[in-house]
């Protein structure tokens, strides 16, 4: 059974990154909530799956004086030959080492707000916003599991007047829909993959929860003033969500029960950038070998996306892709892997999955 934070008055926090172009319409601040219902395999922020507060070191960054060892209550830390050594059955997230760290080579990943302070803090960009038709896109993570602080911080936004807009990956309660979507002026909604097994294998559940939650939105979309539309959006990732059944599953769906409603379908390319990300967790990653998508193989997916029923003029691949040339063509994969990227779509991708 899920069950959400309904405290209003303070949520936890991963990052506020500002001037996104890839979460929505404009120039956005996004608001990435910490906490997931899924656990997905791929995750491109793996820091974002655990609610509570994570520790991690930069090694760049560290000057060997030891000051973290000194200050932490719990003896979690280790400073050897090979790095900092973090035992986290003992580090309670408290973040002193962090803030004593002369280096910032200790990072807390993860910060309570409280509502007032997050909304005057977003609204800092509202000259962005008006000159973009941009706005405040809360993401995460899963933001629906801090529903009642989400829910209250989209309402204090949109009496303000800026435009809002939820990311999410429903698997979540109705209830925790109801506290934030009457307050979203749009739903970003994943749409990893059609099959309930496949779905199951590769992100911890089955997707039953949310293709419901997903017909719910849509009927709400129909019936009410905001939010006004929705985007869907498919990571695709080797082996797991790239092939044409599942793209093909996933638009006859969407042409199915949501015609009207999705006024873009975004398949968000793989990015592998994120394994620092693991390392610095202490967590193996599953594709840490994969090489980005060539384009090629990228547009015969977004070819099978048009012709699987929805209106062809709402697909949109975003991402990078790796560079096809006859030079790396014959390179090792490993190789391949630090040539030059290049962006194919809008430009636009997505941080949260």
């Amino acid at each position: 059974m899920l069950t959400e934070n309904l405290n209003k008055d303070q949520a936890t926090i991963l990052e506020i990154v500002r001037m996104s172009t890839e979460d929505g319409p404009g120039i956005r601040t996004t608001v990435f909530f910490k906490g997931c219902t899924l656990n997905c395999a791929w995750c491109h922020n793996p820091e974002s799956i655990s609610i509570k507060p994570q520790l991690q070191w930069v090694g760049s960054r560290c000057i060997g004086c030891k000051t973290c060892l000194s200050v932490c209550k719990e003896n979690a830390l280790t400073l050897t030959e090979t790095g900092m050594q973090i035992d986290r059955s003992r580090c309670t997230g408290c973040g002193d080492c962090a803030v004593e760290c002369p280096g910032t080579a200790l990072e807390l990943m993860g910060k309570i707000w409280q509502l007032d302070d997050l909304v005057d803090e977003v609204i800092k960009d509202r000259a962005y916003f008006e000159t973009s038709g941009g706005g405040i896109t809360i993401s995460g993570g899963e933001p629906t599991m801090q529903a009642g602080f989400a829910g209250a911080f989209l309402k204090s936004l949109r009496a303000k007047g800026l435009h809002t807009a939820l990311d999410t990956c429903g698997q979540c309660s109705r209830n925790a829909l109801d506290q934030t979507l009457p307050y979203a002026a749009m739903v970003l909604f994943d749409m990893k993959l059609i099959d309930p097994e496949a779905h199951k294998k590769f992100t911890g559940h089955d997707n039953k929860r949310i293709l419901d939650n997903l017909l719910y939105v849509a009927d709400y979309i129909r019936s009410h003033v905001y939010p006004s539309g929705m985007w869907v959006r498919t990571p695709i990732i080797p082996n797991a969500t790239a092939d044409s059944e599942n793209i093909s599953g996933i638009g006859q769906f969407i042409a199915s029960y949501l015609d009207g409603v999705v006024q873009r379908w975004e398949l968000c390319a793989f990015n592998n950038l994120c394994q620092d990300k693991y390392q610095r967790l202490d967590q193996p990653w599953a594709f840490a070998d994969e090489s980005l998508l060539t384009k090629s193989f990228l547009d015969e997916l977004t070819d099978t996306a048009k012709q699987s029923g929805v209106d062809p003029d709402i697909v949109f691949a975003t991402g990078a892709t790796r560079l096809e040339t006859p030079e790396n063509m014959q390179k090792p994969e490993t190789q391949e892997k630090q040539e030059t990227q290049q962006e194919v779509g809008d430009g636009v991708s997505s941080e949260r999955i």
